[in-house]
């Protein structure tokens, strides 16, 4: 079995090391249960250092010139050999725990997609809240967070990979187009929750409780319109780090 493990990266020299340290470190845990490897680095256009510090770290680096997370992954697919695709967020740590667990899911043969539930360190109470409504929403729906989804190659290609005309919850979309195709086929949606996978709290940081509760609104009242329009994402899109 291939793996690729894809990472979109938009200005995050100061993320990106740690990251892909935390790949080559899973990956040489779990060396008996995959036949090759591959670490895809997709520069969305950055201003700062992500492409030299993801070369110097041993990625093969693409570039993609139009910034957009949905076809930052997309460009990333486009390049990739393996029979399995693992998308992960620059912001995140991968563990050989969890990696571990998406192979075994993997070689038991009954998924197309394997998502995984989030833990964020250092939450304020409110987020805390936000961040366990999400947890439900994406075990009772099978929704994979975007920050690691997992699917077969054919399976995304098949589907039309993650939906450019989103610039944000691409990964919700294209969890359902995989749902459907792999029901078609008898296969599952699967999310892990037994190793969850530590991502980055810094929007919560970033950004203030009203600007966060501006972005929420947008998404629940004006859902279709926001996530296709990249001036209503703020919160995704307007670079701050």
């Amino acid at each position: 079995m291939n793996l690729s493990i894809i990472i979109p990266a938009y200005n995050e020299e100061l993320l990106i090391r740690q990251c892909l340290h935390s790949v080559y470190e899973s990956v040489s845990c779990c060396q008996e249960l995959a036949c090759s490897w591959e670490v895809i680095v997709v520069d969305n256009n950055s201003t700062d250092s992500t492409a030299l510090v993801a070369q110097e770290a041993g990625a093969h680096v693409v570039f993609e010139p139009i910034n957009q997370i949905g076809r930052a992954r997309n460009a990333g697919a486009t390049r990739a050999k393996g029979e399995w695709l693992l998308f992960l967020d620059a912001d995140s740590l991968l563990t050989p725990e969890l990696l571990r667990d998406i192979l075994t899911t993997i070689r038991q043969g009954h998924c197309v997609g394997i998502g995984s539930t989030l833990v964020m360190k250092d939450l304020p109470w409110w987020a805390e809240g936000l961040a366990f409504v999400w947890k439900v929403m994406s075990i009772a729906c099978c929704w994979a967070a975007g920050a690691l989804f997992a699917c077969r190659r054919d399976a995304f290609f098949h589907v039309g990979g993650f939906p450019e005309e989103f610039y944000a919850l691409e990964e919700i979309e294209l969890s359902k187009r995989l749902k459907q195709w792999g029901r078609e086929r008898g296969l599952d949606f699967v999310i892990l929750t037994s190793h969850p996978l530590e991502t980055s709290s810094r929007k919560i940081a970033l950004y203030s409780k009203a600007e966060i509760a501006k972005q929420i609104f947008y998404l629940c009242c004006l859902p279709y319109r926001t996530v296709k329009d990249k001036r209503l994402l703020s919160v995704w899109y307007d670079g701050r780090r």
